[in-house]
């Protein structure tokens, strides 16, 4: 009986101690081959801001030109030359009508990008789902995934979302992603991302949420990458979306600010 209910709280603890900060002090030295040492935010870039914008807005568009049958409402509050950019479709007809009827994002971010990702049983031990290369080759700086989920700021209310939620991923400055796409957490991606659309303008992508992400990079709440056995090929970069950010383009952004009147916060 004492065993079993030790099993039963070493579970619940299991999905709760990364919470505190003498847990995360103790375990960082496990991992000291593949951890990347940040002590400031200065000292966490990789890749330029610039640099990751310039490609996200290329594959976004991207995106947007190959589904142009969902985006006519968008298309009719464009300015004329705007429009008329996206309207001038980079593919043959028979392509055009192909992906009418067929929106394959994966193939849009193979042509784009040269290279797709999809989710998958992990390869390592205990792991839950991991991200793989499903065709292509990955570049190195090259941006493989974003971290979705609700943007949480100082002193707003998670405590309720934390509970058995391993997906919460604490960024240098105290910010946390509430990347988890079920329970209490996907209601309230849901209800921010439809509290902050303007007119025909999503401000947010909740795709994520369904098994078929429009924007496949929104995957990186299952990117495994710790492990003493292999060594580290990917590593997150936090990143501000600039307010000047395409506003049509938004809507393939997969995540929200639980405030509303703060600035987006994105992870990769």
């Amino acid at each position: 009986m004492i065993k079993a209910t030790f099993k039963a709280l070493q579970k619940k603890w299991n999905s709760y101690k990364y919470r505190f900060v003498p847990w995360i002090a103790v375990n960082l030295g496990k991992n000291e081959r593949t951890l990347r040492q940040v002590m400031d935010r200065t000292q966490d870039k990789l890749v330029s801001d610039e640099e990751i914008s310039a490609s996200l807005r290329t594959f976004f568009r991207a995106l947007f030109k190959s589904s142009l049958q969902r985006q006519q409402e968008v298309l009719s509050v464009l300015p004329d030359s705007l429009r008329s950019t996206y309207q001038a479709f980079p593919y043959t007809i028979e392509t055009q009508k192909s992906l009418d009827g067929h929106h394959d994002p994966s193939k849009v971010m193979l042509e784009t990008m040269g290279f797709s990702i999809h989710r998958a049983p992990s390869s390592l031990q205990s792991a839950g789902t991991g991200v793989f290369i499903s065709a292509g080759t990955v570049p190195q700086g090259a941006t493989v995934a974003m971290y979705p989920g609700t943007v949480y700021y100082a002193h707003e209310p998670i405590f309720f979302q934390s509970i058995r939620n391993p997906f919460i991923f604490r960024c240098i400055d105290g910010v946390l992603v509430d990347g988890n796409d079920r329970g209490i957490s996907k209601v309230v991606f849901r209800s921010c991302s439809g509290r902050d659309r303007l007119g025909p303008f999503q401000m947010s992508d909740t795709s994520w949420l369904t098994t078929i992400p429009q924007n496949p990079l929104a995957v990186g709440q299952y990117v495994n990458n710790c492990s003493n056995e292999k060594a580290a090929n990917v590593c997150y970069q936090e990143f501000d979306v600039p307010a000047e950010f395409p506003l049509e383009l938004c809507q393939f952004l997969p995540n929200v600010n639980y405030r509303h009147e703060v600035q987006r916060y994105d992870q990769f």
